[in-house]
């Protein structure tokens, strides 16, 4: 069995135009309403959302896109060590300008991050991730991620999200 470590620290850091690259997702599966009679077996989509080690409210799992991978392999890292999930990315959704007060620092003194986020079908979770310990997962309806999410960039990229969806598998060919 290997053991899954999360990356620490700044010297790989990704910055550009004094904003700090940033690479998340927002993970997700359908969920059946077998329960629901009148539904016609219509899928329900539910996102998953973490806590957050520093405050209330909950998040997507992201971090720093480092100089050692791409935009892509770094969302599904994140998405290893803040939410023990595994999945496929299905698409880019957007970036999104955030200010960080937790993260300035010399590159960025203002603490600005930008963020690349995509849509994760989640396939697999883990029993055991990285950062375990100071994180909790939770599965919601698009609905209720939308009323917990603690910040708007958040909310904006599950609106985005949504938006993607509908087009790749509601209004599309699957």
């Amino acid at each position: 069995m290997s053991v899954l470590v999360a990356r620490t620290g700044r010297h790989q850091q990704r910055y550009e135009n004094g904003y700090r690259l940033v690479a998340g997702c927002v993970p997700f599966r359908y969920k059946s309403s077998d329960d629901c009679v009148d539904c016609n077996s219509e899928k329900i989509v539910e996102v998953l959302l973490i806590s957050s080690p520093s405050g209330p409210g909950l998040l997507f799992p992201k971090g720093g896109w480092e100089n050692d991978e791409t935009v892509e392999e770094a969302a599904a890292r994140e998405a290893i060590e803040e939410a023990g999930v595994r999945g496929d990315l299905m698409g880019f959704t957007g970036y999104y300008e955030f200010k960080s007060k937790t993260h300035q620092d010399e590159f960025s003194p203002e603490g600005l991050c930008k963020a690349a986020m995509f849509a994760l079908f989640v396939k697999e979770e883990l029993e055991l991730w990285p950062e375990k310990s100071s994180r909790d997962r939770t599965w919601l309806a698009v609905s209720e991620a939308l009323g917990s999410l603690r910040h708007a960039w958040m909310r904006d990229a599950l609106e985005c999200f949504c938006k993607w969806h509908k087009e790749k598998f509601v209004g599309g060919t699957r």
